[in-house]
């Protein structure tokens, strides 16, 4: 039992999604840095304060209803994921794509000669 488990979890996919947590975590760290040091302060500056809780505040039957948390929530999601796409997603769709090689046109040929035959010989079963 105790060598299965040392297999497990020394398997690749394993240490992989190990890893994968980790950096996730210290990565929301910064995302969550971003947005509150720099974005929050940034609406504070715009609004007079850091966040929506006050705004549409209502009290009914002695319950306090807060539309404005919800907004802050939106807001803080999508400021979020802004930074995220703006500062990750974007630069490395960038970089992937200046790395893509693009196929020789002999490839381009070979393809288009094994489609062709792919196609014609569906035609023929058919």
């Amino acid at each position: 039992m105790l060598k299965g488990f040392r297999d497990f979890v020394t398997r690749g996919n394993v240490i992989d999604l190990a890893v994968g947590v980790i950096i996730g975590s210290l990565f929301g760290q910064i995302v969550t840095a971003l947005v509150e040091k720099v974005i929050n302060p940034l609406i504070a500056a715009l609004v007079g304060q850091p966040n929506f809780d006050d705004v549409l505040r209502f009290t009914v039957n002695g319950a306090q209803i807060q539309i404005g948390a919800v907004i802050t929530v939106a807001v803080h999601f999508l400021l979020t994921a802004a930074a995220v796409y703006v500062f990750i997603v974007y630069p490395i769709n960038k970089l992937n794509a200046k790395r893509a090689i693009p196929p020789s046109s002999e490839e381009v040929a070979l393809l288009t000669e094994i489609r062709d035959l792919l196609k014609a010989k569906d035609g023929r079963e058919t």
